[in-house]
C-alpha cells in the first residue's frame, strides 16, 4: 500500500507535490500568518478555533489547513462540500465525540468549498461546534458573509486571503526548481530570469497556476547538452499569455495613466493609452475591468449610463473578441471621459463599510423585520411600518437605518449631471440637512 501511495504521490501535479508542510515553508499571507500574527500563533500553540479561510484560488487556503493538520496533535479529517453529505458529517461527529470522551483528543474537520453546503448540511454541524466536539476549518473562494449561513459564520474566526504577489510566486518557482525530492531538481532545468518573472506575473496571484505552467514548460522542452533551457517564449507558451512588449512596471504605469485619463475627462489621452496597452500585448479584459470600476468610482450616478456602456464593452469583448472589440471599447472610453464626474458612490461605499466593520450591530428595528412567514405578526414584526406607495409621491418619512448608525449620511449627491436631479429630490424631502 505504501509503495502504491509513494508512486501515486510522485505522479501528482507539481503544485500538489510542492505544497508547504510547515509554517516556515508557507508563502504569503503575512497579514494573518506572518510572525506574531494571530493565525500563526494559534497554529503554533495548537489552539486554533473553528475558522473559515476565504480568498481566490491558489493563494494558500487548503495549504494552510494542511499545515494545521501536520502540526496539530488533534485528529484531522478532510471533506469536500461537493461530495460530502449530512451522513458523512454525523459519522465524523460521532467518532469525534468518542475520541474526546475516551482519549481527550479533539478533532478538526476541514471542509473544502464550504460555501457549497446548504442550510440543512450546515445545521448538522452546529451542535458539535457549540459543544466543542469538533473544530471546523472551512475553505472557500466566496465571501462567507454572503455565501454561508450566518449561524456557521458567527461561530468561526474569518480569515481573508489575498492573491500572492509576483515575488511570492517567484519564490515558490525557485523552490520547485531546486527541490530534488518533490520538485524539478532532478531535471537540470535552467530558467531564464525574464521567463521566471513572466510566469510569476502571468499567474495573477495563483501559485498553483504558476507551478503548473513551470512543470509543463520543463516536461515538454527537450534538453540541449544535458540542460533543459526555459526561455521567455517557452514560458509564454506554457502559461498561454502573450509576452508584454514592455516591462511589468511600464505596463502598470501605462494602466495608471489610462485610468487617470478617464478620471480627468481626456478622451484623446485615454484612447492613446488604450491603443498602447493593446499594442504592448496587455489582456484587454484588464482594461475593460478598470473601465467598469471607473464607471462607478468616478462617474456613478452623475451619468448612470456610464456603467451600462462599460459593461456592454466587456460583453462585446467576450462576444466578438479582438480586434473588432476595439470599436465598442473605444466608444465606451469616449462615453466615460465625456460624462460628468462624481465620486459620491465610492465615498458612500467606503464610509458604510468602515462603519459596518467598526460599529457593533444592533437588532433590526421591529417595523423593518421580515413578515413573509406565518407567525411573524405574533412577534410584532412589521408593526408600525409605513408602506410608501400608500402616500403621495410614493414616499413617506420613516427610519430605515440600522440603529447603531442612525443619523449617518453616506450618499451625498453631487451637483453635476443626473445627480443634480437627485440632489433636488433630496432637498425637497429635507434629506440634505440631516
Amino acid at each position: 500500500m505504501d509503495l502504491f501511495f509513494a508512486a501515486a504521490e510522485k505522479k501528482a501535479p507539481l503544485a500538489d507535490r510542492m505544497r508547504p508542510r510547515t509554517l516556515d515553508e508557507f508563502i504569503g499571507q503575512k497579514h494573518i500568518a506572518g510572525p506574531g500574527k494571530l493565525l500563526r500563533r494559534a497554529i503554533e500553540t495548537d489552539s486554533l478555533q473553528s475558522s473559515i479561510f476565504f480568498g481566490p484560488p491558489g493563494c494558500g487556503k487548503t495549504t494552510l489547513a494542511s499545515v494545521v493538520a501536520n502540526s496539530t496533535g488533534s485528529k484531522f479529517v478532510k471533506l469536500n462540500a461537493v461530495t460530502a453529505g449530512v451522513k458523512d458529517v454525523r459519522e465524523i461527529i460521532r467518532e469525534a465525540e468518542n475520541d474526546l470522551k475516551l482519549y481527550g483528543r479533539r478533532t478538526y474537520l476541514q471542509l473544502d468549498e464550504c460555501h457549497r453546503w446548504n442550510k440543512a448540511q450546515s445545521d448538522s454541524i452546529l451542535p458539535a461546534l457549540e459543544k466543542g466536539i469538533i473544530r471546523f476549518i472551512g475553505s472557500t473562494t466566496e465571501n462567507p458573509m454572503i455565501s454561508m449561513t450566518g449561524a456557521i459564520v458567527s461561530r468561526c474566526l474569518v480569515f481573508q486571503f489575498y492573491p500572492l504577489s509576483a515575488g511570492d510566486i517567484k519564490l515558490a518557482l525557485v523552490r520547485a526548481l531546486s527541490d530534488k525530492e518533490r520538485g524539478l531538481g532532478n531535471y537540470n532545468a535552467a530558467v531564464d530570469e525574464d521567463a521566471l518573472e513572466h510566469i510569476a506575473s502571468a499567474s495573477n496571484g495563483d501559485v498553483r497556476s504558476a507551478l503548473n505552467a513551470l512543470e509543463l514548460a520543463v516536461l515538454t522542452t527537450a534538453p540541449e547538452n544535458g540542460v533543459i533551457r526555459i526561455t521567455l517564449d517557452i514560458a509564454a507558451e506554457s502559461c498561454q499569455k502573450k509576452i508584454m512588449k514592455c516591462d511589468e512596471q511600464q505596463f502598470y504605469d501605462m494602466l495608471s495613466a489610462f485610468c487617470k485619463s478617464l478620471r480627468g475627462s481626456d478622451s484623446d489621452a485615454a484612447i492613446a493609452w488604450f491603443a498602447r496597452l493593446v499594442y504592448a500585448g496587455a489582456d484587454p479584459r484588464i482594461i475593460v475591468r478598470r473601465m467598469i470600476a471607473h464607471a462607478s468610482e468616478d462617474i456613478g450616478l452623475a451619468n448612470p449610463q456610464a456603467l451600462v456602456q462599460a459593461v456592454s464593452a466587456a460583453h462585446a469583448l467576450e462576444f466578438i473578441g479582438m480586434p473588432e472589440a476595439r470599436l465598442p471599447i473605444t466608444q465606451a472610453i469616449i462615453f466615460l471621459c465625456e460624462s460628468p464626474k462624481s465620486n459620491s458612490v465610492v465615498a458612500a461605499m467606503t464610509a458604510a463599510f468602515e462603519d459596518a466593520e467598526k460599529i457593533p450591530e444592533e437588532p433590526v428595528p421591529i417595523h423593518l423585520r421580515d413578515t413573509s412567514y406565518s407567525g411573524s405578526s405574533m412577534l410584532g414584526h412589521g408593526k408600525g411600518y409605513k408602506y410608501p406607495h400608500d402616500y403621495p409621491g410614493h414616499w413617506v418619512e420613516q427610519d430605515y437605518m440600522p440603529p447603531s448608525v442612525n443619523g449617518r449620511k453616506y450618499y451625498i449627491p453631487g451637483k453635476l449631471g443626473s445627480e443634480a436631479k437627485i440632489r433636488d429630490n433630496h432637498a425637497a424631502k429635507g434629506k440634505l440637512d440631516k
